[in-house]
């Protein structure tokens, strides 16, 4: 799947103006998380994209999502390699996450959050932020409290963390203009 239709897909089934920005930034980090490992930076930003395209459909009952999105995806002829991540990236229902692109989802997932609350905290500018900025406010448990750190931590399997902060920060700084940054 392209990414053009992932984004099409996701504007089917999502319409939270929130929900569209996180997907854009989850892929984002998915992309440039992918190129550092050498893994396909396509398909892992169309996940990224398509993550949580039932969140809406599901009103977040989170004994659905994940599974709704990958009847979702399946019955819009999405492969099966992206549609299995979707569903299992719940990680109230799923767990063990071993293979680098769902443990690399966990952190993306995470992590935008907070890396976009880094910025705002600079005014929107997302080139203010560096990796020294994220990690001191990763540690601040009050600063952009619904993160779930432990989820972002799960990347050190695949790379360290100012790695990461580097990787995540140049992503969403392509797509800045898909995030409502400067």
């Amino acid at each position: 799947m392209e990414r053009d239709g992932a984004l099409a897909l996701l504007r089917r089934y999502v319409t939270s103006p929130s929900h569209i920005i996180h997907s854009h930034a989850t892929a984002a980090i998915m992309r440039k998380v992918a190129e550092q490992l050498g893994e396909d930076a396509a398909t892992w930003e169309v996940i990224g994209l398509l993550h949580d395209i039932d969140y809406d459909v599901v009103g977040g009952d989170m004994e659905r999502h994940g599974v709704e999105g990958y009847r979702i995806l399946v019955e819009n002829g999405v492969p099966e390699e992206i549609a299995d991540v979707v569903r299992r990236h719940n990680h109230m229902l799923f767990g063990d996450y071993v293979r680098p692109v769902e443990v690399a989802l966990q952190a993306a997932d995470s992590a935008s959050g907070l890396i976009i609350a880094c910025a705002l905290v600079k005014g929107g500018a997302i080139d203010e932020v560096t990796p020294r900025t994220v990690k001191k406010k990763f540690k601040e448990k009050s600063f952009a409290a619904g993160c779930e750190r432990e989820r972002i931590r799960m990347i050190e399997s695949l790379m360290d963390m100012e790695t990461f902060y580097r990787l995540a920060i140049e992503g969403l700084a392509e797509v800045r203009g898909d995030v409502g940054l400067g």
